[in-house]
């Protein structure tokens, strides 16, 4: 729903928007790259055929042309359901009702996923089911995006399986103890040599490039939903890679496709067209 002001304890307010949408990490980011024009395909476990929320996901991921044979419904288990609100400033506050029995899923056949794909993204919300897929991506010499989304420890084996490794600044700080960009990429690269970057939101996008840190501000928009602004940045920077853009260059349409998602209301429902992705980056 969208508020002009979160509540207090104990009051009642209007909402002036409200919409009911799948999410996650990889189906949000899924949804972005075939809306970016891109070929995608998810994989990962939902809940049984009994699950409301995980039928709905896969529902908008079909309306989108996603593939998504790659799913494993596992039986009695459910995905998170989530309660977001959006301010009048575009911020959020979530209550989510954690899913259950999706931990120990595992695909039915990694090289199958990662045939005919040009790179993968993964985030680490569920490590036990993305390490198998990682590792056959990496041995097929693929570009392999990680979304580092949820805190973990510096020399997490799953984060070595990564070419490229973005966090969010809440993540990094978790995992590395850090309060700066700088020293938190650097404690990440004593363990990985992947590239390093770290997204903050209305600041931009901060990445490692020898010793020293590089700095990328993003667009300029009115913001209206920051919710899968993270989820939208690492779609665009994944299938920039997967294009053969340089670097810089994918960063840069990764920034413009995050900052155009946050003008509209709807979470990764709201990702952006390419149309509207390339009209930004022409000025």
């Amino acid at each position: 729903m969208r508020v002009e002001t979160f509540p207090a304890p104990g009051t009642k307010i209007a909402a002036t928007d409200f919409l009911v949408t799948g999410g996650g990490c990889a189906a949000n980011a899924a949804l972005a790259v075939a809306r970016l024009g891109g070929r995608a395909r998810f994989a990962g476990p939902l809940g049984d055929a009994d699950d409301v929320a995980s039928n709905r996901i896969l529902a908008d991921l079909a309306a989108e042309g996603v593939d998504t044979q790659g799913v494993v419904r596992v039986a009695g288990a459910t995905v998170s359901v989530s309660l977001i609100l959006i301010d009048g400033r575009g911020e959020k506050a979530i209550a989510t009702r954690r899913g259950k029995g999706l931990d120990a899923a595992l695909p039915r056949d990694a090289q199958a996923l990662i045939r005919d794909v040009d790179a993968l993204l993964i985030d680490n919300r569920f490590p036990e089911f993305v390490t198998a897929v990682a590792r056959a991506a990496r041995h097929a010499g693929l570009p392999c995006v990680i979304d580092l989304d949820r805190a973990t420890r510096p020399d997490d084996p799953l984060l070595a399986l990564g070419t490229h490794v973005i966090a969010s600044t809440e993540a990094l700080f978790a995992t590395t103890d850090a309060s700066d960009h700088a020293a938190g990429l650097a404690r990440l690269a004593a363990h990985h040599p992947a590239f390093l970057a770290v997204t903050d939101g209305p600041n931009g996008v901060y990445w490692r490039q020898g010793s020293t840190v590089r700095h990328m501000p993003t667009f300029q928009v009115e913001t209206v939903d920051t919710l899968a602004a993270g989820d939208v940045f690492h779609a665009a920077f994944a299938l920039a890679l997967a294009e053969g853009r340089p670097l810089e260059a994918a960063l840069r349409f990764a920034c413009a496709a995050a900052a155009l998602k946050c003008t509209r209301f709807g979470g990764g429902s709201a990702a952006p067209r390419r149309d509207m992705v390339e009209a930004l980056l022409r000025g």
